[in-house]
């Protein structure tokens, strides 16, 4: 239940972020001064230079980053919905340094998004909006695992409530349906899906964020293995045919 600080941390930061992108966006605005100088610390001005020959590059370039902001904000507002209304939680506790890295993490996160926009719009250049065919191919996969990641979610809250959907157990039990036939976790690997939606919606060649996408894989992939193994440790009829993260490899 601790995450759900996390989600609100994200909640609002990423929604201040997203409405410094959007005034510079819409509103011919500039975005902050400390974000020129991460701009700058980070190289990103000499990197612009070079896109800004290309003007539809540059456009494309720009709404990805603002595009992907939004869906990293509504991330974070279902989970934080989830984590209110759906979940149903145990006792268990979290360590001091996994909490405080986690809320540096959903900061810094949304601080990477940002530092991917073009130097032109800092400055205060207004963009042409332009939708590429891989914006339209990240929002459909990013929708696809978000829905799946949702009715997991729903299906290991429901083994804990009756019909009338009290809670009546926090015990662990066996889940079953949608992506739990064939893995254990597979709310973890909806969360993979959808950074690599968001990869997919920076155009491919953002080798940044694609190093947010190794990060996501090795610390799901690690969660996934640690409870698939729970699960077979304490359920002797656990099905023996699913994988622990991602289906029919792993």
């Amino acid at each position: 239940r601790w995450f759900t600080h996390f989600y609100v941390v994200s909640v609002l930061w990423n929604g201040f972020l997203l409405i410094c992108l959007f005034r510079a966006e819409f509103l011919r605005g500039s975005l902050p001064s400390w974000i020129q100088h991460v701009h700058h610390a980070l190289g990103r001005d000499s990197q612009s230079e070079d896109t800004g020959k290309y003007p539809s590059y540059s456009d494309c370039e720009h709404f990805s980053v603002l595009l992907v902001l939004l869906l990293l904000w509504l991330h974070s507002c279902r989970r934080l919905a989830e984590c209110l209304w759906t979940s149903v939680f145990s006792n268990g506790v979290i360590h001091i340094v996994q909490y405080c890295f986690g809320l540096a993490y959903y900061i810094a996160v949304g601080s990477t998004v940002l530092c991917q926009v073009p130097t032109n719009v800092r400055n205060g250049k207004q963009l042409s909006v332009q939708i590429c065919w891989y914006h339209i191919v990240g929002v459909m996969m990013y929708i696809w695992a978000s829905l799946h990641q949702h009715r997991c979610l729903v299906i290991l809250a429901n083994l804990r409530k009756s019909k009338s959907g009290k809670v009546i157990s926090l015990s662990h039990s066996v889940p079953f349906g949608d992506w739990f036939e064939s893995v254990s976790c597979p709310h973890y690997f909806a969360e993979l899906l959808i950074y690599i939606s968001m990869a997919i919606t920076l155009g491919f060649h953002n080798v940044t964020w694609w190093c947010v996408v190794i990060y996501v894989l090795f610390n799901q992939a690690l969660a996934a293995v640690l409870c698939h193994e729970f699960y077979q440790k304490n359920f002797s009829s656990y099905p023996k045919h699913r994988k622990a993260f991602i289906p029919f490899v792993f």
